[in-house]
């Protein structure tokens, strides 16, 4: 049919599977799977973020993803993990003013996490109202190449208080204030988390005093990854007003950074264990206000950004998420295929009918041929060789399958083929009237 034949067919086939083969490829490039488990630098063993990177890795879990734990530091040591591309770590817990996109290119922001409150505690028998105050003082400041330590020298920079004119202590901690009772330091820089039991016990501790940072929205202007808070009076105990009055604070906040080459899906599940860690009320934060949206140091990544404010997307919401790419692949040929195959079944018929017409349009030539032949006094040979081949004709066009739907182009020519036979009758006939005269 059509003059197909199978080596036809045999081209028609490798070139579909040609097609399959590069769309196949090309959407596991665009959608690969997941790898089933990420590395994140956590940070030291017992630590915060050592303990929430648990509460993440269980959240991970219920999507079959192991979430691995590299050890850190939470400052710089993390950035320069996600930058080394033979660490293994995907994905880290970096303090603010680490350095930011410019210094680390490559690196994402799921959002800030939570606060990091600076607690500047001094001696109870002293009043210091301003970190300038700390000047030529006994400081314990945290512990040498920690996040936490960085900002601190920072802030006292900016106070003009330094390695020259003061004594720099490397205590954080439970330490650092233990310090200051044994006389050992004049003051403590302590970096807690806002729901440190620390906190409430030193407030409630008559040998050390808070200071209240009065000045703290001046900082912010400086650094901008940090954030001015209020410790409101009676806060920690509201019948006993501790603290007796409201106290400024200023505070770090943490970030949870991605190396812009983790898989999607890692980052939508990512961003779906921060919001579920992170978005209850705590002493300083409203409900809501964690994981953020945006980022002062680091770009944000699209997917976090998209799931905070629109959840889950629906494939997520009903599948697992290794399932999930597999779909999109499914869907995604669907949709290659049915932008292919629609057009060519709408296309279809009119190109079908072009090649019968085509087919057929050599017969027509052939007709024409026949026809013009009879204007030349055909002899009776000739006649006879033209019945001949018109007969051939007639002969193909049935045995070429004419579909039902192209009935009029079957039967149109058909009408021809008699209309030219009945003319080559009347010249043979014509042609016999002559011999019998002559006879």
């Amino acid at each position: 049919m059509l003059g197909l034949n199978r080596w036809h067919l045999l081209k028609g086939l490798a070139a579909i599977l040609s097609v399959a083969s590069i769309v196949s490829l090309t959407l596991i490039y665009v959608f690969p799977a997941p790898p089933s488990a990420i590395t994140i630098a956590s940070g030291f063993q017992g630590g915060n973020y050592e303990i929430i990177a648990e509460l993440y890795k269980r959240i991970l879990a219920r999507n079959h993803v192991n979430l691995e734990m590299h050890p850190g530091s939470g400052g710089w040591d993390n950035v320069k993990l996600l930058l080394d591309q033979n660490s293994g770590v995907q994905t880290a817990f970096v303090q603010g003013g680490m350095g930011g996109g410019e210094q680390a290119p490559g690196l994402l922001s799921l959002g800030r996490i939570n606060y990091q409150i600076f607690c500047v505690f001094y001696r109870a028998t002293e009043v210091l109202e301003d970190l300038t105050e700390l000047k030529g003082k006994r400081i314990a400041a945290g512990t040498v190449g920690t996040g936490s330590r960085v900002v601190t020298e920072k802030i006292l920079g900016i106070s003009g208080v330094n390695s020259e004119n003061s004594t720099l202590l490397s205590l954080s901690g439970q330490a650092a204030v233990n310090a200051i009772n044994d006389g050992r330091a004049d003051a403590a820089i302590v970096g807690l988390e806002s729901d440190s039991p620390l906190i409430h016990s030193l407030l409630r501790d008559s040998r050390v005093r808070l200071m209240s940072v009065t000045r703290a929205e001046a900082l912010i202007r400086f650094f901008p990854f940090l954030a001015r808070l209020v410790l409101p009076q009676g806060a920690i105990d509201f019948e006993r007003k501790i603290p007796a009055s409201d106290i400024v604070l200023f505070a770090n906040t943490n970030s949870v950074l991605v190396r812009n080459d983790l898989h999607p899906a890692h980052i939508r599940l990512l961003a779906r264990a921060l919001l579920e860690t992170h978005n209850k009320p705590g002493l300083f934060q409203r409900a809501g206000e964690f994981p953020t949206l945006t980022d002062s140091e680091y770009p944000m990544a699209e997917g976090a950004v998209d799931f905070y404010k629109n959840g889950p997307s629906l494939l997520n919401r009903y599948l697992p998420a290794w399932v999930v790419p597999h779909v999109q692949r499914l869907l995604a040929v669907l949709l290659a295929g049915g932008a292919i195959i629609y057009p060519l079944f709408s296309f279809a018929p009119k190109l079908f009918r072009s090649l019968v017409e085509y087919r057929l349009r050599s017969m027509y030539r052939r007709l024409r041929e026949i026809e013009a032949s009879l204007q030349k006094d055909a002899t009776s040979s000739e006649v006879a060789a033209l019945e001949t081949e018109l007969a051939t004709i007639d002969r193909k066009i049935s045995m070429f399958g004419v579909p039902i739907q192209h009935s009029d182009t079957f039967f149109s020519i058909k009408s021809h083929i008699d209309v030219v036979r009945m003319r080559l009758g009347i010249r043979r006939a014509a042609l016999q009237s002559l011999i019998t005269k002559a006879a």
